[in-house]
């Protein structure tokens, strides 16, 4: 069974730091690539960044481009989103999951994701 586990959201003042974790299970990982979606509330979903099997291609939208760093370690079938500069437009829900199109993004299933929010 395909599953994902997000840790690492929380509150942060803008211009903080949160770096997010994803562990993966059930599938071959190293062999996908991965991808980091939020979804805003009332918003529909928006893939923010994929990441190829190796790790050493990476896409980013350009809504965080150049404030967000994707990574991943696929010894431990983990995947990670350094986020830097945050914006109060940053708060979301933030999800993994595997693919490799950034225009594709669905929304998480119930439980899913790791909630972040930017506030002063």
């Amino acid at each position: 069974q395909v599953q994902f586990a997000e840790s690492g959201g929380g509150v942060v003042q803008p211009g903080g730091s949160l770096r997010l974790s994803c562990v993966a299970s059930g599938f071959g990982f190293s062999e996908f690539s991965a991808k980091w979606v939020r979804q805003a509330p009332g918003k529909e979903p928006e893939c923010i960044s994929v990441v190829n099997p190796r790790g050493d291609i990476i896409k980013y939208a350009d809504s965080v481009k150049g404030r967000f760093t994707a990574s991943r370690d696929n010894a431990n079938s983990t995947v990670f989103l350094q986020m830097d500069t945050l914006k109060p437009e940053d708060t979301a829900l933030y999800y993994c999951t595997q693919g490799g199109n950034i225009r594709i993004a669905l929304p998480p299933k119930p439980g899913r994701g790791t909630q972040v929010t930017v506030s002063s």
